[in-house]
């Protein structure tokens, strides 16, 4: 059974000595690994279409372990993304973290529609707040809600500076936080934080962030996706290297 759909690449690499292994993610048929035959040879048709971070008309044929890729074509190359080592870490950041929080053939159109605007705005807004604001997105969309004003234990209105507690997923107030790890977090970060999960990504609109309250958001999403996890990103040590990151 062959079929059709637009797709992200979330990664791509070499699979053989002649063919790639791709991981991308559909609205329709979610997240998927397929294989790309003779993709590595040069004259291959595929050759030149399956490119990390692109965005796709993909053909597909079902296959017992993967699909097979037997058409590809660019509908946005996100070629920026590629050429700069700062957008290629917080593009790979968002890419790993959407791979990892969704399994497999669970459709998501939000998602590829999350990842199809984080990847156009990148490269023409600031990268890390891009970056920031999908990481976000993406964990309240996989159930991960973690910007609640209320404490998470109680339900009682928590009152800032408060605590975040990364296995209760939020806020938790000072009677309720006794003896667990937590961090603190100031009102600037968490309206920050608001601010991401309501970013509408066709139209971003502008603001202004003070540094600490970013440092703090960012602090706050390694921290809490460590816990969701259960293991840090490999993309954070990507990012660590290359870009600004906590």
């Amino acid at each position: 059974m062959q079929y059709q759909t637009e797709a992200i690449l979330l990664s791509v690499r070499d699979w053989g000595d002649a063919d790639r292994m791709v991981t991308l993610f559909s609205g329709q048929f979610g997240k998927l690994h397929a294989v790309a035959y003779g993709a590595k040879r040069p004259r291959n048709r595929l050759a030149g279409s399956l490119q990390v971070f692109s965005h796709v008309d993909v053909m597909l044929a079902a296959g017992k372990t993967y699909e097979s890729i037997r058409q590809c074509e660019i509908i946005n190359s996100n070629r920026a993304l590629r050429e700069d080592l700062n957008f290629m870490a917080y593009a790979s950041f968002l890419a790993e973290l959407a791979a990892e929080l969704w399994p497999e053939r669970e459709p998501e159109p939000r998602v590829f529609a999350l990842l199809a605007a984080a990847f156009s705005l990148i490269h023409e807004r600031h990268p890390r707040l891009v970056a920031l604001a999908g990481a976000w997105q993406l964990l309240v969309l996989a159930g991960y809600y973690a910007h609640s004003r209320c404490c998470r234990i109680c339900g009682k209105k928590v009152s800032f500076p408060a605590n975040f507690i990364a296995r209760n997923g939020g806020c938790t107030c000072l009677e309720c936080s006794g003896g667990k790890t937590m961090l603190e977090i100031g009102e600037p970060a968490f309206s920050l934080i608001e601010r991401f999960l309501e970013l509408d990504w066709s139209s971003p609109g502008s603001f202004t962030v003070h540094k600490s309250a970013l440092l703090q958001a960012e602090m706050l999403l390694l921290g809490y996706l460590t816990e969701v996890l259960d293991r840090p990103l490999k993309s954070i040590n990507f990012l660590k290297h290359v870009a600004l990151l906590v």
